[in-house]
């Protein structure tokens, strides 16, 4: 016998309808909640780990050789990607001489959400003396998907930082087109406790239908922010628009308060990624310290 929807108890549903029939949320399946804290140290041996935390699905590898001094970490979310809801935490801290070079293991994907967006806090504090190359994979917002990233940085004068993300709106392979969702994707950099720079790219579902338009993205579906901040901003600077002609993507660069900002749009994921492994690489070469190409983008 069917049950009477008249006398059903909804009171765990975010939304009923105007039939009174329950129409299940984000919030109402199950989430992903996850934490990381790592904190990195210099010593005579080189990087090492202070402190970690790890909650569930995020998790933070180390790949090398046991014993050996940290190069490289490698940011892991085990959920397989980020749904409506999802919150997911980043904190990590570089103290005095350490160095090293955070990735991911892959593309994030944010999947379609039903109406809640997905929360990715990040926090990075380079203490003076220390170098970091936060350079994580590119993340993928699918067709719906909702997400609202902020990115925190602290950073000490003397320290020195790289630092990326990127986006791509849809799946390629499918063809897909954004035109609904919620993207906000917001930066802070502090200099010794001053705000030095803030910039948020903002679409929700109304921009989105339009954002092929000229006056936007054009027919540009991936985009990046890549930041540095250390010594010869003016020459990083003029570096890069020296090497901008070429890229297989498009990039500008200038300078605020010290600290250099550049802009990357390609067609496709696959552009902007050469674009952006062609600058690590050219680092690499001018620049001593963790400010080189992932290892984990050649996996």
């Amino acid at each position: 016998m069917l049950a009477d929807s008249s006398s059903a108890d909804f009171s765990g549903y975010s939304n009923v309808g105007a039939s009174g029939v329950a129409i299940p949320g984000d919030k109402d399946l199950q989430r992903s909640e996850g934490f990381a804290r790592l904190i990195l140290g210099g010593s005579a041996h080189g990087t090492r780990i202070v402190d970690i935390f790890q909650r569930s699905p995020i998790r933070i590898m180390f790949p090398g050789i046991r014993g050996a001094p940290v190069e490289e970490a490698v940011v892991v979310n085990t959920a397989g990607g980020i749904a409506g809801g999802d919150r997911l935490e980043i904190a990590l801290t570089l103290l005095a001489n350490a160095s090293v070079t955070v990735t991911s293991q892959a593309a994030e994907r944010v999947y379609r959400a039903l109406n809640e967006p997905a929360l990715i806090e990040t926090q990075l504090k380079i203490c003076e003396a220390a170098k970091l190359a936060w350079l994580p994979q590119e993340t993928i917002v699918f067709n719906g998907g909702r997400m609202r990233r902020n990115t925190e940085i602290e950073i000490s004068a003397g320290a020195e930082l790289l630092a990326l993300e990127s986006l791509v709106l849809g799946r390629a392979a499918h063809g897909e087109e954004i035109v609904g969702g919620q993207i906000i994707d917001g930066w802070q950099v502090r200099l010794d406790g001053r705000l030095i720079w803030a910039d948020r790219f903002r679409a929700t579902d109304d921009v989105l239908p339009r954002l092929r338009s000229r006056a936007l993205l054009a027919d540009f579906k991936a985009i990046g922010t890549l930041i540095y901040f250390g010594p010869d901003a003016e020459a990083r600077v003029q570096f890069l628009r020296d090497l901008a002609p070429q890229l297989q993507c498009h990039c500008a660069t200038t300078a605020v308060s010290g600290l250099v900002i550049a802009r990357l749009a390609a067609r496709a994921a696959a552009e902007l990624k050469a674009g952006l492994r062609e600058i690590l690489l050219q680092f690499e070469r001018t620049r001593q310290g963790p400010f080189r190409m992932p290892k984990m983008w050649s996996c």
